[in-house]
């Protein structure tokens, strides 16, 4: 029981009904409060995992700063899996970013070091296939095709192995390392979909850094690599966006197509993961808050970094799992 007498089932209902009000009151505290303010936040932020949720994460903790300078954000791109293991379940980290959602075995690990992680979604991305500018003879994929090319089983050397009317080119192949959510989405999604239960190959260029993925498409006509949308959507005149067919018929990627689901099986959630314990201090509370309620703006979310806000429902329940989780942090301690 809290101190004021309220109990936990009677402050999440009040969470679920007023803090989406308040949270969204933060989205224009920015017009009120100038930088240098302070807002009387001080310490750090220590936040590591998704190079795919990793623009998000910087936008959100650069603009908290201009409403706080006394704290500092300590932001590392490491890939999903690099972050849950090398970081945050090791307890280095209050944040841990994902492209996917946190695994059994992950869990484990956290719990060993009194780490409990609290999913909360952020926003949504569609998984994009591109390939060079000059690659003319290909605007669309089957998603049996992707399966193919990127099978460890098959592992077709040409284009033309994949399909008969595509060139007879060596396929140059780029994509996250398996340290990446990006990476473990993609296998669950092509590679083990349907009926498949395919490895993902091995003999591709690997990279925890999405610039290099263009990079290396941009390089090679009969180039292909794969990445989260906003990452594409900052190079769309470097390289082309494939549409992909799941059944009926190509489907480009687009926030539109992810907000439906039409874009299938690639469109998928976003996460950040705060420690429970970390929600006990002010200022990663605060981001945590600062950072869903201003999860449904679609000017930070998808003009600026280039995913599909939380529309006010999802919000609604995300501030009420974090609400919860902040006042169990506070009444722990």
């Amino acid at each position: 029981m809290a101190e004021d007498g309220i109990n936990r089932r009677e402050f999440v209902a009040a969470a679920g009904s007023t803090l989406g009000a308040l949270g969204l009151a933060g989205c224009v505290e920015n017009d009120r409060v100038r930088a240098g303010g302070g807002g009387g936040l001080s310490g750090s932020i220590d936040i590591a995992g998704s190079s795919t949720v990793f623009p998000l994460a910087t936008t959100m903790s650069e603009r908290f700063k201009i409403l706080h300078d006394g704290v500092d954000f300590n932001l590392q791109s490491t890939g999903s899996g690099g972050g849950f293991a090398n970081h945050f379940c090791p307890g280095r980290t209050d944040f841990n970013n994902a492209s996917r959602p946190i695994k059994s075995e992950e869990q484990d690990a956290c719990a060993s070091n009194d780490v409990e992680p609290v999913e909360l979604t952020v926003a949504t991305d569609a998984l994009t296939i591109i390939v060079n500018n000059d690659a003319d003879w290909i605007d669309s994929v089957t998603v049996d095709e992707l399966a193919s090319m990127w099978s460890g089983e098959e592992q077709p050397q040409t284009w033309a192995d994949v399909n008969d009317d595509w060139p007879d080119e060596p396929i140059e192949l780029y994509g996250p390392s398996d340290a990446s959510g990006t990476y473990d989405y993609f296998v669950e999604a092509i590679l083990h979909g349907g009926e498949n239960e395919l490895s993902h190959r091995q003999d591709y260029s690997a990279t925890e850094q999405d610039r290099t993925i263009i990079q290396g498409v941009v390089g090679s006509e009969f180039a292909i690599g794969y990445m989260g949308y906003a990452y594409y959507s900052e190079n769309t005149d470097r390289v082309k966006a494939l549409a992909v067919d799941n059944g009926d018929g190509p489907v480009e990627p687009s926030l539109e197509n992810a907000k439906s689901g039409e874009y299938s099986p690639l469109s998928r959630p976003l996460f950040t993961y705060p420690a429970k314990s970390s929600l006990a201090n002010e200022q990663v509370a605060s981001f945590a808050r600062f950072w869903l309620a201003n999860a449904t703006n679609r000017k930070i979310v998808a003009d600026e970094v280039g995913y599909v806000p939380l529309d006010a429902e999802q919000q609604a329940e995300q501030l009420a799992r974090l609400e919860a989780a902040i006042w169990e942090a506070n009444t722990d301690n």
